[in-house]
């Protein structure tokens, strides 16, 4: 009797050993980079109700769960689900819907690609993006006349990449009532022969702008949805969405309530008195797929279009220090007023004229040691001399390090060569911190985060310029590259608790790639393979036959 109630023990003990808990997902036999503190690499994952439960090795995870889905993955490589630190998403899903001008060669190829939209599109405007003068055999701003010959009655807007200068014709002028050399605060209207000569800058781009028929919601929300999909299929699941209007961050939520929108945005307000209202005097807002608790402000323009402010005139634009977008005057009160209702400041800056002013600004309302994650923006163009105001205010240098490789042709032409040394610093202002976030500001650069990746580590373009590497001191290791676009990211915007590896608690957002970018050759890791993209434990993306 005693031996069968021994053995019934025994039974009934291993019985509860061997019992398994059930979940949704198990991830197995993988190089599983988790991006914790401790940059710990493992095999196996397991999600439950969208979250991570558990990581550890593939025998561990079969041993304590079973999962209603099992994802075998055959040694290929996870990461946390990238996160682009500053982009305009909303105007990249507008970008969508109107003439892309990225890569254009020339004047002539613009009118091709301008004349190709217009024979496929009934709308009263032609409005596009992604000219780059600086990629020309003629360097030089082009002026109205050959957009006046081939759209003698049609308004023409096109933006050049950085979206801080425009080339518009005789008709768009005309409708927007630009007839001579106005004067606007943080802008400039370039003239010829007397009359505006068809190159807009920064806040002159206004003036034609407020004009121009806006999307309707239905073309709108068809851009946003299609630039969802874009952004999932190169292994983004979260972006930062820099200036958008009451009206842009309510649809988004609308969106993202309805399940439509599954992308995770960190939406920053522009500084509208109706955004004060509306959310910043309200406080900070935040869930699983929405923050918002930034307010995004613009000191200067940019560097390609002579707009960033500098301390002293270009190099090769003598007396042209370029403008402050917004009054210094104006960009303090807005900082306090963010102070005032918790809320973080990102600002725009690229020359070092502007980065000072802003340093300045923060280190006067900050206080030493604070964690209140105030931004700059771009952090492009630093003195040497104002490094350490970073550190000292805790103020986080959010950068895009393909700004880098893109300006690297003509950027020293621009600056001068003793201005270089605090040009594209990353190592140096990663230094200050510890950490730093990364972007891309798409649409101005390619959406693809690999992309920002390579150029942190290599500095080169895509055909290996230049041997060596452009300012190769301030290249990021791949760690620090990889922690910049998923944990640092999300440490950027307070998200850091919920986001950015893959550790117990953490949304199940990843990224399945063919290769391995922590290990392989470096000239490939821009073209390396993203298979699949999962948010929340669902699957949002797979490539063809994943």
């Amino acid at each position: 009797m005693a031996r069968t109630i021994s053995f019934t023990i025994l039974l009934i003990l291993t019985s509860c050993q061997m019992k398994k808990t059930e979940v949704d997902l198990l991830v197995k036999d993988a190089t599983v980079y988790t991006v914790d503190d401790a940059f710990s690499v493992v095999e196996a994952f397991v999600v439950n109700d969208g979250r991570i439960q558990d990581t550890g090795s593939t025998a561990e995870m079969e041993k304590k769960y079973t999962a209603q889905q099992v994802l075998s993955l055959d040694g290929k490589f996870v990461y946390p689900g990238w996160n682009d630190a500053h982009c305009h998403f909303i105007g990249y899903g507008i970008s969508l819907n109107q003439v892309d001008l990225a890569g254009t060669g020339s004047v002539e190829e613009i009118i091709d690609r301008c004349r190709e939209f217009a024979a496929i599109h009934t709308g009263t405007w032609i409005t596009g993006r992604g000219w780059d003068q600086n990629d020309w055999e003629d360097a030089s701003f082009p002026d109205k006349s050959l957009l006046d010959t081939f759209f003698p009655d049609t308004p023409v807007l096109l933006k050049r990449i950085d979206g801080h200068a425009a080339w518009v014709n005789s008709r768009a002028l005309e409708l927007a009532g630009v007839h001579g050399n106005i004067a606007i605060e943080g802008g400039d209207v370039l003239m010829k022969n007397g009359a505006p000569g068809g190159i807009l800058i920064d806040n002159a781009i206004t003036l034609v702008e407020r004009v121009i028929p806006k999307p309707g919601k239905a073309e709108l929300v068809s851009g946003i949805l299609k630039a969802q999909e874009h952004c999932f299929a190169v292994g983004l699941t979260s972006v930062s969405d820099a200036g958008l209007s009451t009206q842009e961050v309510q649809l988004i939520d609308s969106l993202q309530q309805q399940g439509s929108l599954k992308m995770r945005i960190n939406a920053w307000l522009e500084p509208s008195e109706e955004n004060f209202k509306t959310y910043i005097e309200k406080g900070v807002q935040q869930n699983d797929q929405l923050t918002i608790s930034t307010l995004k402000l613009y000191a200067d323009g940019a560097l390609g279009s002579r707009g960033a402010r500098m301390l002293e005139p270009y190099a090769d634009d003598p007396g042209n220090k370029g403008l402050f977008v917004n009054a210094p005057a104006q960009l303090e009160e807005f900082c306090r007023r963010a102070l005032e209702n918790g809320y973080q400041v990102a600002t725009h800056c690229i020359g070092d004229a502007a980065n000072r002013k802003m340093l300045e600004i923060y280190s006067a309302l900050l206080e030493k040691g604070n964690d209140r994650r105030w931004r700059i923006e771009h952090a492009q163009i630093i003195h040497p001399v104002d490094f350490n105001l970073f550190g000292d205010y805790h103020i986080v240098p959010s950068v895009q390090t393909t700004h880098a490789t893109s300006d690297m042709y003509w950027a020293e032409d621009r600056l001068g060569g003793a201005r270089m040394e605090g040009a594209y610093a990353y190592k140096t202002l990663l230094d200050q911190l510890g950490w730093i976030p990364n972007g891309s500001d798409f649409p101005v650069e390619s959406i693809n985060p690999l992309y920002g990746f390579y150029a942190a580590v290599a500095r080169k373009d895509h055909s290996g310029y230049p041997e060596g590497g452009f300012l190769n001191d301030e290249a990021l290791s791949r760690e620090e590259a990889l922690r910049a676009m998923t944990s640092w990211a999300a440490k950027a915007a307070f998200e850091e608790t919920f986001k950015g590896s893959i550790e117990k608690g953490k949304l199940a957002d990843f990224v399945v790639t063919e290769q391995d970018i922590m290990t392989m050759n470096e000239a490939g890791i821009s073209s390396a393979d993203v298979l699949m993209t999962w948010s929340g434990g669902e699957k949002v993306y797979g490539k063809s036959g994943d």
